[in-house]
């Protein structure tokens, strides 16, 4: 009989394994690393915000407005200069990565419970509610999720929670059509219909057997999804229908320093580095998870 000692080994080696692995193919991938350290870097700037901005991000001063970046340490210098109502520019920059990656998180989530919880119903149970779901996925799907998401804000008026529920509602078809298609794959599997015929509940073999082996893919497009969710997000600042001018965010800043790019570069040039950075990561990242999960383009060695 194994010792207690011995079976704890055999369980935590799977694991342990796992981890150097997924850790091997991340070295292999310049490109990846890159994008983690961006992303990490990114997080942790943003989180520590409070900490790290030396000004208030919406306290204005007339007197510095439009100063250009002073690389010096001197009390009362900006470092990324100031805005167009004297605002400094790095806090603001800082503060302004706290709501943009919350907000591509969120509706990523959001948008991905929704339409997997969607999909594997439709995919699974068939019949009315398959053909009810499927057709609001077209209906959502005929609409450019931009031009969807300014005519909601313009309805709901512009805030934090509202970009956040708008961005989930136009990306949960996307979640919905992709978790059908797997559950379609998988509810005709032989384990499936041995789980059927000794009784177990439909609850169950969702939980179970469905929606692990259906994650995949939804992983992949979830990864992709917080890139193009930042952007959106940034463009309904930019256009002034998102979140409100009060709250910094990048995009917000993109759309206020547009009209001072000849006299102020630094205004809209800072927040944009740090908005394609972010991206950037997000997306070279997301690459990797693609190809690590995806049996075919797997290079473990």
């Amino acid at each position: 009989m194994d010792s207690p000692n011995t079976n704890h080994l055999m369980i935590g080696r799977p694991g342990r394994m796992r981890r150097r692995l997924i850790w091997r193919s991340l070295k292999q991938s310049r490109l990846a690393l890159i994008g983690l350290f961006l992303l990490i870097v990114m997080v942790t700037l943003s989180i520590l915000a409070p900490v790290l901005a030396p000004y208030n991000p919406a306290k204005s001063d007339i007197r510095n407005r439009l100063k250009p970046p002073s690389w010096s340490l001197e009390p009362g210098s900006h470092f990324l200069g100031t805005d167009n109502v004297g605002r400094d520019i790095l806090s603001r920059v800082l503060y302004g990565g706290r709501v943009s990656i919350f907000v591509g998180i969120a509706a990523v989530t959001l948008g991905g419970i929704l339409g997997t919880v969607l999909g594997v119903t439709a995919g699974y149970f068939r019949g009315t509610s398959e053909g009810i779901i499927m057709r609001l996925v077209d209906i959502q799907l005929a609409f450019p999720s931009i031009l969807f998401a300014v005519a909601i804000m313009a309805v709901l008026g512009a805030s934090v929670l509202n970009v956040v529920v708008v961005l989930s509602l136009t990306s949960w078809a996307t979640y919905c059509r992709v978790a059908r298609s797997q559950t379609l794959s998988l509810r005709e599997n032989e384990f499936i219909h041995a789980a059927r015929s000794i009784g177990t509940r439909d609850r169950v073999i969702i939980l179970r057997h469905i929606l692990p082996n259906a994650l995949s893919p939804l992983i992949v497009i979830a990864s992709f999804g917080v890139a193009m969710a930042i952007i959106n997000e940034a463009a309904l600042s930019f256009l002034g229908v998102g979140v409100p001018t009060a709250i910094p965010t990048w995009g917000g800043m993109l759309g206020e320093g547009r009209e001072y790019l000849r006299i102020a570069w630094w205004f809209s040039t800072f927040p944009g580095i740090a908005l394609v950075l972010t991206v950037f990561g997000v997306n070279v990242l997301g690459d990797w998870i693609r190809d690590y999960l995806d049996p075919r383009l797997r290079t473990l060695i």
